[in-house]
């Protein structure tokens, strides 16, 4: 009638089988895991308020000032920030101005937001001011704003431009 089979006595095969429950949350985590930026592309850099970069930024990717930039900056995509200030030509995919930018502009997509403040030429593909943006210079539409150099269709509006007044200093 009794038996000492090892089917009915508790011990290490009750045990074997309960670890099957916690690699369920160990391999949860990584199917949870969402990356802050799409596969295969890197987040934006962020330059924050209080650092000063003297000297040109070149990237593939994108990029977000808060701080002071004394020199040109080309992006994929570039936001500047509402305490920003960047001091010289930013070229880029994508441009949004919150900030302040004291030199050319040239973007496929520009943005000038109610907080902007722009003294320079602009050149765009497409553009959008928002009321209460502050801007000083010349608008201009290009199919391909991105080409290097001033556009031999037609002449600058303006003969004091920020960038010709700061190759003379």
């Amino acid at each position: 009638m009794f038996s000492k089979s090892r089917i009915n006595e508790p011990g290490p095969k009750a045990e074997v089988e309960k670890p099957k429950t916690p690699e369920t949350p160990m391999t949860k985590p990584s199917m949870d895991f969402t990356p802050s930026a799409p596969k295969g592309k890197a987040a934006a850099s962020v330059l924050s308020s209080d650092l000063t970069v003297v000297g040109n930024l070149r990237t593939t990717g994108d990029i977000q000032v808060e701080g002071t930039v004394e020199g040109d900056i080309r992006a994929h995509l570039l936001t500047v920030g509402e305490s920003a200030t960047i001091r010289g030509e930013i070229v880029a995919d994508d441009i949004v101005v919150n900030g302040r930018v004291i030199g050319r502009v040239r973007g496929l997509k520009v943005r000038l937001t109610s907080t902007a403040r722009v003294e320079g030429d602009i050149i765009h593909k497409t553009i959008a001011i928002e009321s209460g943006a502050h801007f000083e210079g010349s608008v201009q539409r290009q199919e391909d704003p991105l080409a290097t150099g001033r556009p031999a269709t037609a002449p600058s509006m303006r003969l004091d431009t920020p960038a010709a007044a700061g190759d003379a200093t």
